[in-house]
């Protein structure tokens, strides 16, 4: 059995629960030890009245029977005396069994006495027929003494019974007093053989022996029986045999042994005289013995269960002592233990939570006040107590130096953040100023890709930003358009050119949260590029849903384990405190930061048929309209809101193409072929929508352009970064020229053509 796990109140119940229950069990069995002799003896004197007398009468009754029957087959005729003295027994008799058939005697006789009471009664019931037997003469002299002797024997076995007192003394005497039956019922048989031996005349076979041998045994028990008793009762028992009678009696059985025939001068009258006498004396010597004995045996009943209480109260007062003790004992050391256990669990589970809470809301923390000394005693518990007390106190002021040195960590992560970001904006402007002067598309290639570099920079130093707890700096007052927000993102992923932008329905994010929410696509798209082969690509669509607008984003990778998605979607569904050790997932981070932040839910789930997809869904509170074209551009020029976004996304205003991919397509009339030998860079007319395209010529005044050897047949990203580029920076004046014109009256122009993505540039 494995205690292990138990309880302190269990494991102290069976430690008090086992003691005691072996204590009350040895109480109890020791009571009973006492208890039962004490019962015997106080039923000593039941035993007496329902078995000793009833008992006695049958034995005196069977005894005269017994001499008449035998007198009776000496002589020719039938006895009326034996008629009548039959009738007496039988009333003896009657009255022995309904004591014995009582539940009185039966409750206070043991399996001995119960077994000799059951052989009385069988042998009882031979007594008709045997009666029988003596009436038509079909037994002698010698089988009516034997068959009357073993009834009164049975008797005297069951009298035996009766002597089991527990009083060693008190035992002894009564046997004694049972011996001295038992050489009286021996001087009735001898009694019983002369009477027939008188009657007859002489002898029969075998009778003188018997006699003599019946005699012997009389004397002889008499003689053992009265060693036995106590010295009042053995002087009692000489002054009774000093009588005439006795004397008289034991003369004539001297004279009996020494002949061997019937003695012719045998005074028969002074026979029966005295046997009469010596048995009457006996009978009344036994009978006041055993009275004697039923009175001595109440009274020490009576001192043995005096004695049997005090012991029992005694013993079950220590019993109840005990179990005060350690139920006491018990409850103290579980009220102790479950102290220190529930301050122990109230300090991991609840106070220490909640200081580090605090500390981290930046509230301040008094060490004494959450970590106040527990008095526990002075014993081994008091000692785990005080021990405990070190502990919570190490503890808590632990907690504070952790949330202290992390506070001072944020403050530095923020500072250097925010002068990195001070830094990359610079950057842009100073990109911005050169992009707006820089006429070789070669040089404003270049500048277009330090410039996304840029724009990457500034999103990672918003992840230090975000990391430190605070909130990126970019913002914008107006909404903004849902596809305009993904290109915002796409711009500011390194392998922009692998993302496609499917069908994204018309919507508006509002203007407080457009930079997180381009900051968490960001990152997203970026995971997405990353872990997929290169080859592949991703899929960006929007939609709206009930309850906002969903944007997803789906890679065609490996995919995750069913596991690895579930622990991500629970990271990303609420916003962690960020663990240093678990860097490999800083994205997630982020991307839980952002999404808290303004209530967005983002969930990763696998692809079909593989990659991952992760749905970004905005809430409706921060989905409105898609604005239209140019908003606050009142007089045809747009307005600083405008070109701010437009900077920031480096995506075109007008119009908004959602099926296009960004960085893949781009139209033939974008870039003209050049005349070999000289290059120039010259807006031509508006093509239809106001917008120059710029065309590269050779002229004699061109700068020589280092060729590369190495290049590859192919375009490779950096020819199509270069081409773009030097489309954006004319589409751009293309656009101030034709929103100064649409002030004009002028007669209705085609259609626009698609805007194409561009590189990523600062926050205005």
């Amino acid at each position: 059995m494995n205690t292990r796990d138990w309880p302190i109140r269990a494991k102290l119940t069976a430690l008090v629960v086992g003691p005691v229950t072996g204590l009350l069990a040895l109480w109890i069995f020791a009571t009973t030890l006492t208890f039962g002799p004490a019962l015997d003896l106080l039923a000593a004197r039941t035993l007496l009245y329902d078995l000793g007398r009833p008992g006695e009468s049958v034995v005196a009754e069977l005894q005269r029977e017994r001499r008449l029957s035998v007198v009776q087959l000496a002589g020719d005729t039938a006895l009326p005396a034996l008629a009548e003295q039959r009738t007496r027994t039988d009333q003896a008799v009657a009255e022995l069994r309904r004591r014995v058939d009582g539940e009185k005697l039966r409750d206070a006789a043991d399996d001995l006495l119960d077994t000799r009471l059951d052989q009385l009664v069988s042998a009882l019931d031979a007594l008709p027929a045997g009666r029988g037997f003596i009436d038509s003469r079909k037994v002698d002299r010698a089988g009516a003494v034997g068959l009357y002797s073993g009834m009164i024997g049975s008797a005297f076995q069951a009298f035996s019974g009766m002597a089991t007192l527990p009083d060693a003394e008190l035992n002894r005497e009564a046997l004694a007093l049972t011996a001295l039956g038992r050489s009286r019922e021996l001087l009735g048989q001898a009694d019983a053989l002369l009477a027939g031996a008188v009657t007859a005349g002489r002898y029969a076979e075998g009778e003188h022996e018997q006699l003599v041998r019946t005699i012997e045994n009389q004397r002889f028990l008499a003689e053992n029986a009265v060693a036995d008793l106590p010295p009042a009762e053995r002087a009692a028992y000489q002054r009774l045999t000093e009588g005439e009678g006795f004397v008289r009696l034991r003369a004539l059985q001297d004279t009996l042994v020494r002949a061997r025939d019937l003695p012719a001068g045998l005074d028969v009258r002074a026979w029966e005289t005295s046997y009469a006498a010596v048995s009457q004396g006996l009978r009344d010597y036994e009978l006041r013995g055993a009275d004697t004995l039923a009175e001595r045996s109440v009274p020490m009943a009576v001192r043995i269960l005096v004695r049997l209480a005090a012991a029992g109260v005694l013993g079950l007062l220590a019993i109840v002592v005990c179990v005060l003790v350690a139920l006491r004992v018990g409850r103290s050391l579980d009220r102790r233990l479950t102290s220190v256990r529930t301050a122990a669990l109230e300090m991991a589970e609840h106070r220490l939570p909640d200081v580090v809470a605090r500390l981290r809301r930046g509230e301040e923390v008094d060490v004494a006040r959450e970590a106040p000394e527990l008095d526990h005693g002075g014993d081994e518990i008091g000692q785990v107590g005080r021990a405990f007390n070190e502990v919570r106190r190490t503890a808590v002021q632990a907690a504070v130096d952790e949330v202290t040195l992390r506070r001072g960590l944020n403050e530095v992560f923020l500072n250097i953040a925010r002068r990195s970001q001070g830094l990359v904006h610079r950057q842009l402007a100073l990109l911005d100023r050169l992009e707006r002067r820089t006429e070789d598309p070669d040089e404003l290639a270049g500048l277009f890709q330090v410039d996304h570099l840029a724009t990457r920079l500034r999103r990672h130093a918003e992840d230090l930003v975000i990391l430190a707890g605070a909130a990126p700096g970019r913002g914008w007052r107006n909404p903004v358009a849902a596809v305009d927000v993904v290109r915002g993102a796409i711009s500011e992923v390194e392998s922009y050119d692998r993302v496609d932008v499917g069908e994204v329905q018309p919507a508006g994010v509002l203007g407080r949260a457009v930079g997180d929410v381009i900051h968490l696509l960001a990152e997203l798209i970026e995971n997405a590029t990353v872990f997929s082969p290169p080859g592949t690509r991703v899929d960006v669509s929007g939609r709206s849903v009930p309850g906002g607008y969903t944007i997803e984003i789906t890679d065609r990778g490996l995919g995750m384990s069913p596991p690895a998605l579930a622990e991500a979607n629970r990271k990303l569904s609420r916003a962690p405190e960020f663990d240093p050790t678990d860097s490999a997932r800083l994205g997630h981070f982020v991307v839980a930061r952002l999404a808290a932040r303004h209530g967005v839910r983002v969930e990763l789930r696998p692809a079909s048929p593989g990659g991952t997809t992760a749905a970004v869904l905005v809430p409706s509170d921060l989905v409105t309209d898609e604005p239209a074209l140019g908003p606050g551009a009142t007089d045809g020029v747009a307005g600083p809101d405008d070109r701010r976004m437009a900077k920031v996304t480096r995506l075109a205003t007008v119009p908004r193409t959602r099926a296009t991919r960004p960085g893949r397509e781009r139209p033939e009339s974008a870039v003209l072929p050049l005349p070999a030998g000289r290059t120039s860079s010259v807006e031509t007319p508006a093509d239809g929508d106001g917008l120059p395209r710029r065309v590269r010529r050779r002229g004699p005044v061109a700068r020589p352009r280092p060729v590369a050897v190495d290049n590859p047949a192919h375009r490779t990203p950096e020819e199509a970064r270069r081409a773009m580029s030097a489309l954006q920076a004319g589409t751009a004046r293309g656009r101030r020229d034709g929103a100064r014109r649409a002030a004009e009256p002028s007669p209705p122009e085609p259609p626009a053509a698609p805007d194409q993505p561009t590189a990523t540039e600062r926050d205005a």
